[in-house]
């Protein structure tokens, strides 16, 4: 059936119109699998993920503490809690410098439930404008007023505060993940105190890298007790699966109540607890891992002078959805794995190509991803000349 008046009455036309519109705007996505090219696109910062150490490690203690179930059978509420998890999480609050810690499924679920128990409706909730989709649809859950305020704007986020009605909420990431800016941490919790608003930050791609031992960005400049709540995630820089909501026991008392993806989702099994119990075993001493990704950073930076991104998303804007996509393409052709991001995923007319460093990518990768940058940037006919490409 078509669409008549603006109505549509057939659910398979539009999957159909919907699917063609994206194929159209050159923004289908797709799963694909690529082997054998050099990583330049994973969040896998300190190379946990393929550590073999780590996994002996991990598998010994999985047979400490057989016999184990395989699944967890049920939700926290329910047969899915143990010794196992609240340990963890225990340990979590401690390395964190944290009063207390809630394990959850996934970075996305653990924002979903934080934002959207927290959005009361007598509550306003402000936001970056380039925070993750989480957080965005944790806030439309919610039942407060929500806004944005312009990308690391403390001034903006201190007009949007001044306007607010009720207690406000502030939510930022530590590093965003489609830039690979740091936030202004300091100055943003500095507003929030003058209009006492509480700060969470999204620690998904600090998480492991900052800290003397790796506990984050927050933990580095030393605001642990200055922010009412942060977001670690283990699928990124830890190398396994999973989140955490470190914050109050007040808090997490609260989120064992009312936040609906930690109370109706299946709890994580204990397989992922030991991955992550072995991770952050092993975390305090990656300082050589950590060394290396920061080397690799500079030496990027080095490549092209006048970059000065300090984090491990290192991104290129080339703008347009199919020029993007044929940009990643003979990347991929050089035998480099990089990834297009193109809208709506970000904004129309930012589409770009995202790079992720390694502690892992050796000096001949990161000149070989160098040189295909520079002749890429020219095939596209951007009118770029080398000097302009050390600008991006």
């Amino acid at each position: 059936m078509e669409e008549q008046n603006g109505r549509i009455d057939s659910i398979r036309t539009l999957l159909d119109q919907k699917l063609r519109t994206r194929a159209m705007d050159h923004s289908l996505r797709s799963l694909t699998v690529r082997d054998g090219l050099v990583d330049f696109a994973s969040n896998d910062y300190l190379g946990f993920a393929r550590s073999e150490y780590l996994r002996r490690f991990r598998d010994k203690a999985a047979k400490s503490l057989e016999p184990v179930s395989l699944g967890s059978t049920g939700s926290r509420l329910l047969s899915g809690n143990s010794h196992l998890a609240e340990d963890l999480e225990q340990e979590l609050a401690s390395f964190h410098g944290a009063e207390a810690a809630l394990l959850f499924n996934s970075g996305y679920e653990a924002n979903l439930g934080l934002v959207s128990a927290l959005s009361h409706r007598h509550v306003t909730v402000i936001f970056d404008e380039y925070v993750h989709a989480s957080i965005r649809d944790g806030a439309r859950l919610g039942l407060g007023r929500s806004y944005s305020f312009r990308h690391n704007d403390p001034e903006d986020l201190e007009r949007k505060l001044s306007a607010a009605k009720g207690p406000a909420l502030v939510l930022v990431e530590a590093l965003y993940s489609m830039d690979g800016d740091l936030a202004p941490l300091d100055q943003i919790l500095d507003v929030c105190k003058r209009y006492a608003a509480e700060l969470v930050v999204d620690e998904a791609h600090t998480n492991g890298l900052y800290g003397d031992r790796g506990q984050g960005l927050v933990a580095e400049k030393r605001l642990e007790g200055q922010v009412f709540a942060r977001v670690v995630t283990f699928g990124k820089a830890l190398g396994c699966h999973g989140a955490a909501v470190l914050g109050s026991s007040n808090l997490v008392k609260f989120l064992v109540n009312f936040a609906r993806p930690f109370i109706y989702t299946t709890a994580l099994p204990a397989s992922s607890l030991i991955s992550i119990k072995s991770a952050y075993g092993h975390l305090p001493g990656a300082r050589a891992e950590r060394a290396a990704l920061r080397a690799n950073i500079d030496k990027f930076n080095d490549l092209f002078p006048g970059r000065n991104c300090t984090g491990p998303v290192q991104s290129l804007v080339v703008g347009g959805n199919e020029r993007t996509r044929r940009a990643a393409q003979r990347m991929v052709e050089h035998g480099l794995d990089v990834r297009a991001l193109l809208s709506p995923t970000v904004p129309a007319g930012t589409e770009r190509l995202r790079i992720c460093l390694h502690a892992f990518n050796t000096a001949e990768e990161l000149h070989r991803l160098a040189l295909v940058l520079r002749e890429e940037l020219a095939t596209l006919e951007m009118g770029l000349s080398e000097k302009a490409v050390s600008n991006w």
